[in-house]
């Protein structure tokens, strides 16, 4: 029962940690470039591949 409470201590100091991290930073979590949403804007200095080859083809659809 130690080893668990201690776990538990520990990853609610680590969370806690987090939270003050995003709160302060105020920096939105972000996805990866090949996120779910297709017109979202991608955060990456560079684009991945998977970005690219949606985003060309997304413009194929338009034009």
């Amino acid at each position: 029962m130690t080893y668990f409470l201690v776990t538990f201590v520990f990853m609610a100091f680590v969370i806690a940690i987090m939270a003050i991290g995003v709160i302060f930073g105020r920096r939105a979590i972000k996805g990866s470039c090949g996120g779910a949403a297709n017109n979202a804007d991608c955060v990456c200095v560079e684009k991945c591949d998977k970005r690219k080859k949606m985003e060309a083809e997304a413009h194929l659809n338009q034009g």
